[in-house]
């Protein structure tokens, strides 16, 4: 799985989801339990995603300053994400 907490996300979205069905919302729900009882949620895999998508959002977010831009393009290359 490529990024667990998005798909957390996606479950958590189709069960609020006033126009899904309740049997897709029961699957969505059986799914998501699966997931968080895996520790999947909980991995270092899932971390390290975390803190790339919050470096990715930092490069690109016009508020952030050029120096805090070069810190994450730095460290997201350590990570090999650049």
């Amino acid at each position: 799985m490529s990024n667990p907490g998005n798909v957390a996300r996606g479950l958590k979205a189709a069960i609020s989801n006033p126009n899904n069905s309740e049997e897709a919302k029961q699957r969505a729900s059986e799914r998501l339990q699966e997931l968080e009882s895996s520790g999947e949620l909980n991995s270092r895999q899932a971390h390290e995603d975390n803190v790339a998508s919050g470096h990715k959002a930092a490069i690109r977010n016009p508020n952030v300053s050029e120096g805090a831009k070069e810190h994450s393009a730095q460290v997201l290359d350590e990570m090999g994400r650049s």
